[in-house]
């Protein structure tokens, strides 16, 4: 007749501890250059965005003669079909306008992010 512990097979305490340190030293290493990797695609979508906000703004003072006096003017005038979201701060409704020295030509001559960090963009 077999023993409780012959009939009982599963792994030791010591085991499972080296399989766990063993996952844990690979996720040390692929998670940092995992998060790495999203923060520089965050930053190429935050420029890509920006760059097409730009050329929209350039071409209605290029048909108009005047910058938009808001963002949502690029849409209603269909320069843009939506205003692109931040993908820092996943939304359409932070992005900084910026006005143009003379005012009486508009009201947003540029656009900047508002995620903190990358108001140079």
């Amino acid at each position: 007749m077999k023993t409780l512990r012959e009939k009982t097979r599963g792994f030791t305490l010591v085991e499972l501890m080296v399989v766990l340190t063993v996952i844990a030293l690979l996720l040390s290493v692929v998670v940092p250059d995992y998060i790495g990797k999203m923060r520089r695609a965050e930053e190429a979508v935050l420029q890509e965005n920006l760059a097409l906000m730009r050329d929209s703004l350039d071409k209605h003072y290029a048909d108009t003669g005047r910058y938009p006096a808001t963002l949502d003017e690029l849409v209603t005038k269909h320069y843009l079909r939506a205003i692109p979201k931040d993908p820092f701060t996943q939304s359409a409704t932070t992005w900084v306008p910026v006005p143009p020295q003379d005012t009486r030509k508009g009201n947003v001559w540029d656009v900047k992010s508002a995620a903190k960090g990358y108001e140079r963009y």
